[in-house]
């Protein structure tokens, strides 16, 4: 994964993770298995929230991430 990619998903965490609506429109809850996705670009993000907070699952792109 490129550097600035990188540096780019960090950044929606982050944003998602001090304010959710922020991210309203990128984030989507997994049919099939537990779960919300984050969009970012053609990366996704694979994660949980729970009383604890967020827990980051998988990062990947958008072809392989599901499988």
């Amino acid at each position: 994964m490129p550097a600035n990619t990188a540096r780019r998903i960090a950044s929606k965490i982050r944003q998602y993770a001090e304010s959710p609506a922020s991210q309203e429109n990128n984030v989507t809850k997994l049919q099939g298995r537990d779960g919300y996705r984050l969009r970012v670009g053609d990366w996704r993000v694979i994660f949980n929230v729970d009383e604890d907070g967020m827990t980051v699952l998988e990062i990947g792109p958008r072809g392989g991430i599901y499988g």
